[in-house]
């Protein structure tokens, strides 16, 4: 038996220095292993806490809203104007496209920047597109309406190249449901009832994408 310092060492030898370099050597050898495992513990655990944060980054990035420089208060004037001749002309009254508010308010913050480029893109590719105006004025705040759609979709194309326009399965689920109501109508009826509908989705871009948050 040797004692040096914490450690006792036991063993059958030739003679006890020999004994005591052999225990030495498996010290420091064990010594060596756990720092070894130690080292690629310290690694392992700042390798987790990097994709950690990362995934943290990623999903705060995510649901910072995509804030719209335009002025919703004046276009919402503008529809209006319009909004009773446009919903005089709707003649399935208890049909919707938009699926109701109630459809729109349950859109996840994840998923707003997409559900409203797809709404905007419907409008300017569909709606304004489908729907034959021979009201001049009314035809001329419609168009109003429209250029303002197009500067809208512009902001939101720089959202999405600065990846902060996520589109989940929802949102896709959603802009699927509008189209497909959209389509069990008639072109002209379709466009007259979605334009109907115009005050919904104005409100909403109004809430989701106007406020103190940054792009």
């Amino acid at each position: 038996r040797y004692i040096e310092g914490a450690f006792t060492y036991e063993c059958v030898c030739s003679s006890l220095s020999t004994c005591v370099d052999m225990h030495k050597h498996a010290c420091v050898r064990t010594l060596l292993n756990s720092l070894t495992w130690g080292m690629k513990a310290q690694r392992v655990s700042l390798w987790l806490l990097g994709a950690i944060l990362l995934l943290c980054s990623v999903h705060a990035r995510g649901l910072r809203r995509c804030l719209i420089s335009m002025d919703m208060h004046q276009i919402e004037e503008t529809f209006q104007e319009i909004k009773r001749a446009i919903q005089a002309k709707d003649t399935f009254q208890n049909v919707t496209i938009l699926s109701t508010s109630e459809f729109l308010h349950s859109i996840k913050p994840l998923d707003v920047c997409c559900v409203t480029k797809s709404l905007l893109e419907f409008y300017v590719d569909r709606v304004f597109k489908d729907h034959q105006e021979v009201n001049p004025q009314i035809l001329r705040k419609i168009s109003s309406i429209a250029n303002s759609f197009l500067y809208m979709q512009k902001a939101l194309q720089q959202c999405q190249e600065q990846r902060l326009c996520h589109c989940g399965q929802e949102a896709t689920n959603a802009t699927r449901i509008i189209h497909d109501n959209y389509n069990q109508l008639e072109v002209r009826s379709a466009a007259i009832k979605s334009l109907g509908e115009l005050d919904l989705f104005l409100a909403w871009i109004g809430k989701n994408h106007q406020g103190t948050s940054t792009a």
